[in-house]
């Protein structure tokens, strides 16, 4: 029988060690740690993205021995030029966690090395693979766990401003919006911010939930199943959408004061503001499309606003509330008087005091 290899973290003991290293590092190459990574991960590569590819090619194309006396090599080199720029003031107390694709080859070196010097580094099992698994099986465990207030309400009535309010009066909350850096409508997409991939937003999703307290009701806003281009995973959207509803209301001219501060980018890039509208041409026509246009050139953007919200988003949002989330109820609500500071805090306690009664 092999002995077990004292520098590996066993996957079933990830989650409750994760806070007790001093570092966690990636060593993959950029591209794999852009996609995804363990939160709070830095990236020391040990193959860089063309180093990876190069050896990838070199592995089918010539031997897999071939491959390896070229990568180790360029894992070598790495690895020292990592520990001269990264790690050499680190005292022998310093502990991380090391982690590849698999847990092999990539991980394994930079670990051995660590632990020749005398850091008592620990190598993830089944590394990002394995991370992975965590995150899809933690998504699950958390769709049964948990239970969520949701709150409703048409576009422009502060849903965002009022839960962020929540979370600082104490209360527990997830933003799906900024986990998945998108405001959820045609019209959504951050300014200059690309979207996470698909993976790290579930990452992210699970990094938020394993914080929180399942004995307690989490706050979210109505959703739908995307988010921007992102997939909100089925059984957790599931369970949100059998949550509890309270709808926040506000008045037709406080939303579209509210729209103009919360978008304002789109009033001094016009141009992006006609390209994000000319999505709509399937469903209102050329024509429409042309006048929402001039309007744009006009600078009549409270008409405009309002136009969209009536024509566009407030249909579009009472045909699906009711299919959606079945325990919503047209007089259960909280008023938000403006968009002011105080008006945005007083919605969001007489929500919690709604949600507790």
């Amino acid at each position: 029988m092999q002995p077990s290899n004292p520098h590996i973290l066993k996957l079933e003991h990830f989650l409750s060690e994760l806070d007790r290293f001093d570092i966690v590092i990636d060593v993959r190459s950029p591209a794999e740690f852009a996609l995804d990574h363990i939160p709070g991960s830095v990236n020391y590569p040990v193959l860089s993205n063309e180093e990876r590819i190069e050896i990838g090619t070199l592995y089918k194309q010539v031997s897999p021995f071939a491959a390896k006396k070229l990568g180790a090599a360029f894992v070598s080199r790495n690895i020292s030029q990592h520990l001269e720029t990264h790690l050499l003031e680190f005292p022998r107390e310093w502990r991380p966690l090391i982690y590849c694709w698999r847990g092999g080859e990539r991980s394994g070196a930079f670990t051995h090395i660590l632990n020749r010097i005398g850091w008592k580094a620990l190598q993830l099992e089944g590394g990002y693979q394995g991370f992975r698994r965590t995150v899809i099986d933690g998504l699950e465990q958390a769709a049964n766990a948990f239970t969520f207030q949701v709150i409703c309400g048409m576009t422009g009535s502060g849903k965002t401003k009022v839960l962020q309010e929540i979370g600082a009066l104490g209360a527990q909350i997830l933003d799906l919006e900024v986990l998945a850096v998108h405001r959820g409508s045609v019209l959504g997409n951050e300014p200059n911010i690309e979207q996470p991939s698909q993976k790290a937003f579930e990452t992210a999703l699970w990094n938020a939930l394993r914080k929180l307290d399942a004995s307690k009701p989490v706050f979210v806003e109505s959703e739908s199943k995307k988010v921007g281009g992102l997939h909100i995973p089925d059984a957790l959207m599931e369970k949100i959408r059998n949550g509890a509803c309270i709808e926040l209301r506000s008045s037709t001219q406080t939303r579209v004061s509210w729209l103009i501060r919360e978008y304002h980018h789109f009033l001094i890039d016009t141009d992006n503001f006609k390209n994000k509208l000319a999505l709509l041409t399937a469903h209102y026509g050329k024509v429409q499309i042309a006048k929402w246009n001039e309007a744009i050139d006009a600078g009549n953007f409270p008409e405009l606003v309002e136009e969209l919200l009536v024509m566009h988003y407030d249909p579009s949002y009472q045909s699906s509330i009711v299919r959606n989330f079945p325990q919503y109820k047209i007089d259960n609500f909280v008023q938000l008087e403006n968009d002011s500071d105080e008006a945005f805090l007083q919605a969001a306690k007489a929500l919690i005091l709604q949600a507790n009664a």
